[in-house]
């Protein structure tokens, strides 16, 4: 492998009401991806859980640094020796109601490295198909986290974050923003690639989105298309639907050409 090539993957799942289920799933994945060669791997949101209503989530919320969740999180990353974006946990907030979806890294040896809370919560209704997660979520007051690698900065975000670039715009100077989703299908089909590949074009970065992606138990139904977008906007790896793995290499040499060829980053004037 170059120096400056650096192997990552993202997970997808359709994960179900049991906890214990979803985590061997997650585990399976997992360790294809590492086996494969995946230095860093990423998680969906909700990967643990999806629940037959919102507030199902806060029986399982845990408290900072203490779960059966952050603890499988932990382990997966001594075990492989990876950079674990956890997707999304609950984890306790504040408010007696509602839970913090809370974005853990965890480094090779297991220790963790960062923590982002989703700060914008998805609101949808049209006809029969409604959504608030204000219900059971409390938004984070973090700020935009990054965390460094030898090939450079990362960020996080989470699902609809996608939706605000001036969330990635505060990031600074990135090489790769990773994204765990679960987006719907109704509004996945429409917009989540045009989004995705905009926030790669428009940061000259790499971006590696892992998704829910199927029918679900409680008979939501999420779009999927997990996928790799180098800088340029072209879509490396793609997973329509279904569980499964997302790979490939961030070029370092690639970033920069594509910087040099068209240095809008430089360009900017606000």
């Amino acid at each position: 492998m170059r120096n400056n090539a650096f192997p990552v993957a993202a997970v997808q799942m359709v994960s179900g009401l049991s906890l214990d289920d979803n985590l061997q799933q997650a585990a399976y994945w997992i360790k294809l991806a590492a086996q494969a060669g995946a230095k860093l791997i990423a998680l969906p949101e909700y990967f643990c859980f999806m629940g037959r209503r919102d507030p199902d989530k806060l029986a399982l919320a845990e408290a900072p640094g203490a779960g059966p969740i952050q603890s499988f999180l932990a382990d997966q990353a001594k075990q492989h020796g990876v950079w674990m974006v956890g997707g999304t946990l609950p984890l306790h907030s504040p408010d007696a109601d509602r839970i913090y979806n809370a974005c853990l890294v965890f480094d090779p040896h297991g220790q963790q490295a960062v923590r982002y809370d989703k700060i914008h919560l998805f609101g949808f209704q049209k006809d029969t198909e409604s959504y608030d997660e204000s219900i059971s979520i409390r938004p984070g007051d973090n700020p935009p986290q990054v965390f460094s690698l030898p090939f450079g900065r990362i960020s996080l975000a989470t699902c609809y974050d996608l939706r605000f670039p001036e969330l990635f715009r505060a990031q600074g100077d990135v090489r790769l923003m990773v994204l765990p989703a679960a987006f719907t299908y109704t509004t996945g089909s429409v917009h989540w690639e045009v989004l995705l590949r905009a926030r790669a074009i428009e940061n000259q970065c790499y971006v590696l989105a892992s998704a829910q992606g199927g029918t679900h138990e409680n008979g939501r139904r999420t779009w999927g298309h997990s996928m790799l977008i180098d800088p340029w906007g072209e879509v490396l790896d793609c997973l329509p639907e279904g569980p499964g793995v997302v790979s490939g290499v961030l070029d370092m040499g690639r970033l920069d050409a594509v910087r040099q060829a068209l240095p809008a980053l430089k360009h900017r004037v606000l």
